[in-house]
């Protein structure tokens, strides 16, 4: 067993590799350049979508974390590009969270792809804040007890 000033927890993230989620997307005219590719902005969206769909898969919406008074603002991104995606193609995003309810920080990871082809990945880090003075604070029990939920039910 680990432990940690706030929390105790049977969780040991060597023995568990991550949660991870697919969705898949059309990419829409608006997302496209005047060279007719995604313009190169719109990955961090495409982040978004994955991450977002990723919690809700795992019973863990942007919604539950605001009711329970907190919020989880980007605080590093990064992107690497390999292709990319026009209009109507089909992208799939793939996105994984690996645990460590001893870090702050909440790390996110991605990978796009279009027709099984890697075109874009990298990742995202977050840190929880509460929602009326928006100070850091460590990852909330409500976030490691659901995490440990989703674990023991794998």
């Amino acid at each position: 067993m680990k432990k940690d000033s706030l929390v105790t927890t049977n969780f040991d993230k060597d023995e568990f590799k991550a949660l991870k989620h697919s969705v898949l997307l059309r990419v829409y005219y608006a997302d496209v350049d005047k060279m007719g590719i995604v313009y190169n902005g719109n990955y961090l969206r495409y982040f978004e979508i994955g991450r977002t769909e990723l919690m809700r898969h795992f019973g863990i919406p942007y919604s539950l974390v605001e009711e329970q008074g907190y919020l989880l603002p980007l605080i590093e991104a990064n992107i690497k590009w390999k292709g990319s995606a026009r209009y109507d193609d089909t992208i799939e995003i793939e996105t994984s969270f690996y645990p460590d309810f001893f870090n702050p920080k909440v790390r996110f990871e991605y990978v796009i792809k279009t027709s099984d082809k890697i075109i874009a990945y990298g990742y995202t880090i977050h840190t929880f804040v509460r929602c009326e003075d928006f100070r850091p604070v460590r990852t909330p029990k409500f976030f490691i007890d659901k995490i440990e939920q989703i674990i023991t039910q794998k």
